[in-house]
C-alpha cells in the first residue's frame, strides 16, 4: 500500500512541476531583468550601446576647446597631455623644474624634463555621477581635462590631496620612459616643420 501512494506522489509532483515550469522560468526572468536594471540604476530607459562613444566624442571637443593647439597635438597624436611646472610659471624663465603626464584613467606622473627621471604617481579619481548610467569612469578625454583643470587650477591643492606613490606603482616606468621619448622625437619634428614654413615665407 504504501509504495503504490510514494509512487502517486512522486506522479503528482513531477506533474505539478511540468505544468508550474513556464511560470517559473517567466518569473526568474523578470527577477533578472529587475535586478540587472537595479544594478545599473535603470530609469526605465532603454541602455544605448552608442552612449559610451559619443560621451568621448563630447568630450574631446571640450578638451580641444579648453587646451592650447601645442597640448592638443600632443594629446590628439600621443594619448597623453604634458603640463610644465611650476604651473603658472611665466614662459622664458630656463627649463621647468618638473612637469606632469597626465594619462586617461591613470595616476598624474611627474617627472623632470632635463633628465628624464621619473618622480612620483599622483593617484586622483574623478567619478562620473550621470544618470541613469554613470559609472565609476568618466569618459577618456573626460577623465585627463578633469586632472588638466585641477592641476593647473590649483596644483598645490591636487598634489597635496592626491595618494602618492613611487614610480612604477600603477604606470609602468618604461611605458612611461617611451612615452617621454616619442613626446620628444614629435617636439624636434614640430620644431623642423615650424622652421621649414618659416624659411618657405
Amino acid at each position: 500500500m504504501a509504495l503504490p501512494l510514494g509512487t502517486a506522489a512522486v506522479l503528482l509532483f513531477v506533474l505539478f512541476f511540468e505544468l508550474a515550469r513556464p511560470r517559473l522560468r517567466r518569473t526568474l526572468a523578470r527577477a533578472r531583468l529587475a535586478i540587472a536594471r537595479a544594478r545599473r540604476g535603470h530609469s526605465g530607459e532603454s541602455y544605448d550601446p552608442g552612449r559610451e562613444r559619443r560621451a568621448e566624442q563630447r568630450a574631446r571637443a571640450l578638451l580641444r576647446s579648453c587646451v592650447d593647439e601645442e597640448d592638443w597635438e600632443i594629446y590628439n597624436e600621443l594619448g597623453f597631455l604634458r603640463v610644465l611646472g611650476p604651473v603658472g610659471a611665466h614662459a622664458g624663465e630656463g627649463p621647468a623644474p618638473y612637469a606632469y603626464l597626465i594619462y586617461p584613467h591613470k595616476p598624474i606622473v611627474a617627472y623632470v624634463p632635463a633628465s628624464g627621471e621619473l618622480l612620483n604617481e599622483y593617484c586622483v579619481t574623478f567619478p562620473d555621477h550621470t544618470r541613469p548610467f554613470g559609472s565609476s569612469r568618466l569618459p577618456h578625454s573626460d577623465d585627463v581635462l578633469a586632472k588638466w583643470m585641477a592641476i593647473t587650477a590649483d596644483e598645490r591643492r591636487l598634489i597635496g590631496e592626491a595618494n602618492m606613490h613611487l614610480p612604477g606603482r600603477q604606470v609602468d616606468p618604461e611605458r612611461v620612459r617611451r612615452d617621454l621619448a616619442r613626446l620628444s622625437r614629435w617636439e624636434r619634428e614640430r620644431t623642423e616643420r615650424e622652421l621649414g614654413g618659416v624659411r618657405a615665407a
